[in-house]
């Protein structure tokens, strides 16, 4: 099973939300830039196999610094990584049609935050 693993941590929505107060022109800048950076480490894993066929289902597992920011805020992040995808061409669109449903996990690894994702293809109940 081929995951995408993205580095560092990703904006929380406070953070976001802050950003687009001040100054919407940076909160767009914010947002093309940790994109692009999903697009890359989705691509890393397109090139280690990682394929989508149909709908699917994904699962986070955001590995944070500490327990400072709240779990809804940090998996506002699902924005970004779905936009790389699209961006690097993994899936077509981020609507209904190909995103089932979402499973997150958290974990803190000071040393190590990372998000790790998993793509299954969904299963209709």
């Amino acid at each position: 099973m081929v995951k995408i693993i993205i580095p560092g941590e990703l904006p929380a929505l406070n953070q976001y939300s802050n950003t687009e107060r001040s100054d919407r022109y940076r909160a767009g800048r914010l947002k093309r830039n940790y994109t692009a950076i999903c697009s890359v480490y989705t691509k890393k894993a397109m090139h280690e196999g990682l394929t989508v066929d149909g709908k699917i289902d994904i699962h986070c597992h955001w590995f944070v610094k500490s327990k400072r920011k709240d779990k809804d805020n940090i998996r506002f992040a699902i924005k970004f990584i779905q936009d790389g995808m699209m961006q690097a061409g993994l899936i077509k669109n981020d609507g209904w049609s190909e995103i089932g449903n979402y499973y997150d996990e958290f974990s803190v690894d000071k040393d190590n935050p990372r998000v790790e994702v998993e793509i299954k293809e969904h299963e209709e109940s």
